[in-house]
């Protein structure tokens, strides 16, 4: 009988087709209480000219975290951010190369923290066109101009929609997108630009300070024309 160490040193791995691996990140924040996610051009073939989200192929030496780690380091720059694998697509023709299946991940992070110098990377407003938790693709807008899209990154960018919105029921979301002191106003704008709906300030409030998520600076604003609120960090767990 053969012994699982001579079955493996005999083993032929190519003796069965194989598709090719990839990640995709996007990496999501808030500008003027809107939805945006970074793209890159491309600038070669297939799709070139049009617009993706960071990715690329898996090595075999590394996991599907590093490998996404690797892709925001290399290509756009930033590191130690929130990241959480969020899909895998898999359409037979998602990419005219060859079998592509892709393991999206999304990320959040502050605006300041990124880096869109140069024509070739830019911030896009995600326009989405459904109400809700839903599927389904979204557009990718700069400028005021649609962006033409590679591969399915529209759709890529809607899955992270439709997962924002349901974790804001569940889960401590958003506090990411937020500097590390702020106010309940700021943290009920976050709510509603990723819902893309009005909340109620009231109950959002005793929501959030009775879910546990939130501990106060015991600090307040500065410089502002107001009374200032008080200043709130997101609790560590």
């Amino acid at each position: 009988m053969t012994t699982e160490p001579e079955f493996l040193e005999n083993y032929d791995a190519k003796a069965f087709d194989r598709p090719s691996v990839a990640v995709d990140v996007a990496l999501v924040t808030v500008v003027n209480g809107l939805l945006n996610v970074l793209v890159l051009q491309r600038n070669e073939h297939p799709y070139q000219g049009r617009w993706q989200l960071p990715g690329g192929f898996v090595r075999p030496s590394e996991s599907l975290d590093e490998a996404a780690g690797r892709v925001l380091r290399d290509k756009v720059g930033i590191e130690d951010v929130f990241t959480e694998q969020l899909y895998t697509f898999g359409r037979v023709d998602r990419d005219p190369r060859t079998r592509v299946i892709s393991v999206a991940y999304y990320a959040l992070v502050e605006t300041d923290r990124l880096h869109t110098a140069g024509d070739a990377v830019r911030l896009a407003q995600i326009q989405v066109p459904w109400a809700g938790e839903t599927e389904g693709s979204v557009t990718l807008t700069a400028d005021g101009d649609d962006l033409e899209v590679a591969f399915d990154h529209d759709r890529i960018a809607g899955m992270v929609v439709n997962r924002l919105r349901g974790k804001l029921n569940y889960a401590p979301v958003g506090y990411q997108l937020l500097p590390p002191e702020f106010t309940l106003l700021d943290l009920q704008r976050i709510h509603e630009t990723i819902l893309g709906r009005r909340v109620n300030k009231d109950s959002f409030r005793r929501r959030m300070l009775a879910s546990g998520e939130l501990e106060p600076t015991g600090r307040r604003q500065t410089e502002v024309g107001h009374r200032p609120a008080l200043l709130y960090r997101a609790r560590k767990r």
